[in-house]
């Protein structure tokens, strides 16, 4: 009994329950606070189920408030002519690649997705880059658009090879890459900037906190995976949309 009532107690402080304090007063509250830490000194894995249920109470929230995103905001996912894109023309299947080109880990993944659309001809990635590391993600960011706009065929060059370097770019580097990929003549424009922001925009309604995150059918990604797990969700969001 003593274990329940101090269950029920944490999980109201935790779920934020509405306690009224005026329905204890001082004495039983003080009762009540003792009850509380004997309980989980005693039992300390309730306070583990209850951090644990708060997780997965956050991680349906987070999902609500995605698949809400998801519709609302179609059009800027799917249909942004300055977004760039990779795959199948007509895909059954698109993905959107939040990215940066600083990104240790998007580095490893971005490949990957080349990889997906290769092998899957019903399948196309649309890549928005997000500069959450620093000023030389905007301006790799911000020249990978520019070319997009200019020079759509030139795009996909650039882009792997900033996704090539392994250490972070500076503005050195940026316009080697620009240079080696023959698109140095191509002037960073005022729209890339404004796409930047639409992106960010973007990932804070779909409540993207980190690269790199693929929006893969009705599912997000957080982070990246290895081809072989990639390849499964893919399978299963193909198989969604072909029924």
């Amino acid at each position: 009994m003593k274990k329940t009532l101090s269950a029920l107690v944490i999980s109201s402080l935790l779920f934020g329950a509405n306690v009224q304090a005026a329905a204890l007063n001082a004495a039983q509250e003080k009762e009540v606070r003792a009850l509380v830490r004997d309980t989980l000194v005693s039992n300390p894995e309730i306070l583990e189920e209850a951090i644990m249920a708060l997780q997965t109470k956050k991680a349906d929230e987070q999902q609500a408030q995605f698949r809400q995103a998801l519709a609302s905001e179609h059009d800027a996912l799917y249909n942004d002519a300055a977004s760039p894109r990779i795959g199948a023309k007509d895909a059954k299947l698109v993905l959107v690649s939040f990215t940066d080109y600083n990104c240790p880990y998007c580095k490893r993944f971005d490949p990957l997705l080349e990889k997906i659309t290769e092998q899957y001809p019903d399948v196309a990635v649309i890549i928005k880059p997000l500069p959450f590391k620093g000023e030389s993600s905007a301006k790799a960011s911000q020249a990978v658009l520019s070319v997009w706009k200019e020079d759509p065929k030139a795009f996909l060059a650039l882009h792997q090879r900033l996704m090539q370097k392994k250490t972070m770019l500076d503005n050195a580097s940026i316009e080697d890459a620009m240079k080696s990929t023959n698109t140095s003549k191509i002037k960073l424009t005022d729209d890339s900037l404004k796409t930047l922001q639409n992106n960010l925009e973007l990932s804070r309604k779909l409540g993207i906190q980190g690269t790199p995150a693929t929006v893969i059918g009705d599912t997000i990604l957080p982070g990246a995976v290895d081809y072989d797990q990639l390849e499964i969700i893919v399978k299963e969001q193909l198989a969604k949309v072909k029924k």
